[in-house]
């Protein structure tokens, strides 16, 4: 009896846990489309309160680099996007395979600046992004596939 209660216990946490992790992913998605200062600073402090995790740091990286588009001076917005970048090219090289951080730097890519040069592995990332797509979650799908509608790099006809 005991056992199983131990069991149950444990189920409900993981399960509260993937909820917890699902609607911050939502929430996550939600400022990084958004485009808003208020929103991505909400998010990055909500991320930055939570346990550092690879996820974590890919998230606060893409964020931060949306981030240098509302910064002021040309100084300030090199110098975020910079400090974003890093986190988020650390994430990928530590985990290549992750579908998730390849689709976030192509869509950083697709819309940074020419003058950055950040666009350099978006034909990469294209490729792991449709090749991955059918291996992650349902929201993420969603994600992609919105995004997909309106990108000049990955068109919805790629995702079938």
């Amino acid at each position: 009896m005991k056992r199983s209660l131990i069991i149950i216990f444990f189920c409900l946490i993981s399960l509260t846990a993937f909820r917890f992790i699902q609607s911050d992913k939502k929430a996550f998605y939600k400022a990084l489309s958004s485009g808003e200062d208020a929103a991505i600073d909400e998010q990055l402090a909500d991320l930055s309160k939570g346990k550092q995790s690879s996820r974590i740091n890919a998230y606060i990286g893409a964020l931060t680099m949306k981030k240098a588009g509302l910064v002021k001076g040309v100084k300030g917005k090199v110098k975020t996007f910079k400090k974003g970048a890093q986190l988020l090219e650390d994430e990928i090289k530590s985990n290549p395979a992750n579908t998730e951080y390849r689709f976030l730097r192509l869509a950083i890519q697709e819309h940074a600046p020419g003058i950055l040069k950040y666009n350099k592995q978006l034909d990469e990332d294209k490729e792991a992004v449709i090749a991955g797509f059918n291996k992650v979650d349902s929201d993420m799908k969603s994600v992609i596939a919105n995004y997909a509608k309106d990108s000049k790099v990955l068109s919805s006809a790629d995702l079938k």
